[in-house]
C-alpha cells in the first residue's frame, strides 16, 4: 500500500480533479485533498492483497464514490433543498446527477439497487461514472473485454435513468 500510492498518486489526482470538475463550484474539497482522504480509507483496508495498479485504482475509485456521497449528505443535512431548482422529467439525468448533490445521493441509492440486480453492471458504472476510466481501462480493472463493457455500461446507464426519473 505505502509503496503503490506513490506510483499511482498522479493518475489519483488526474482521476479526483475529473470527478470534482463536475461538482458545484463552492464544493470544498480540492483534488488534492480527496485523494488524501481516499488514501486514508484505502489505509484500513489493510487485509486486501493488492492484485494489481487497475485493481488499485478500482478501489480507489469507490474510495472516492463514498467520500463524495458523505460530502453530499452532509450538506444535505445542512441545508434541506439548499435553494436548488427543480429537475424537470426531460433533463438530462446523468448530466444533473454529475452537478447536484441531491441527485448524487439519488445515484448512490440506484446504484445500490443495480449491484443487488447486477453487480458487474454496478462495478462498470463505478469505475467509468465515479472513476472517470475509459472503457479499455473499466475492461482492464474487470478483467472482461471492452465490447462487454460498452454493452453492460449502456444497459446499466438506461436502468438508471429510469429508475431516477421514476
Amino acid at each position: 500500500m505505502e509503496e503503490i500510492f506513490p506510483l499511482v498518486y498522479d493518475e489519483l489526482r488526474r482521476m479526483a480533479a475529473r470527478k470534482l470538475r463536475d461538482e458545484r463550484t463552492s464544493h470544498t474539497l480540492s483534488a488534492t485533498a480527496l485523494v488524501h482522504e481516499a488514501w486514508l480509507e484505502l489505509r484500513k483496508l489493510n487485509r486486501i492483497k493488492w492484485q494489481n495498479r487497475s485493481h488499485y485504482l478500482a478501489v480507489a475509485a469507490q474510495a472516492m464514490r463514498r467520500i463524495l456521497i458523505d460530502y453530499a449528505v452532509a450538506r444535505r443535512r445542512q441545508k434541506r433543498g439548499g435553494g436548488q431548482t427543480p429537475i424537470h422529467l426531460e433533463d438530462d439525468v446523468w448530466a444533473v446527477a454529475e452537478t447536484r448533490g441531491e441527485d448524487l445521493l439519488a445515484l448512490d441509492e440506484a446504484l445500490a439497487r443495480l449491484s443487488a440486480l447486477n453487480q458487474r453492471q454496478a462495478r462498470i458504472v463505478e469505475c467509468r461514472f465515479y472513476g472517470g476510466m475509459s472503457v479499455e481501462e473499466t475492461a482492464e480493472t474487470l478483467d472482461i473485454s471492452p465490447a462487454t463493457v460498452k454493452r453492460e455500461w449502456a444497459t446499466a446507464r438506461a436502468w438508471l435513468n429510469r429508475e431516477l426519473q421514476g
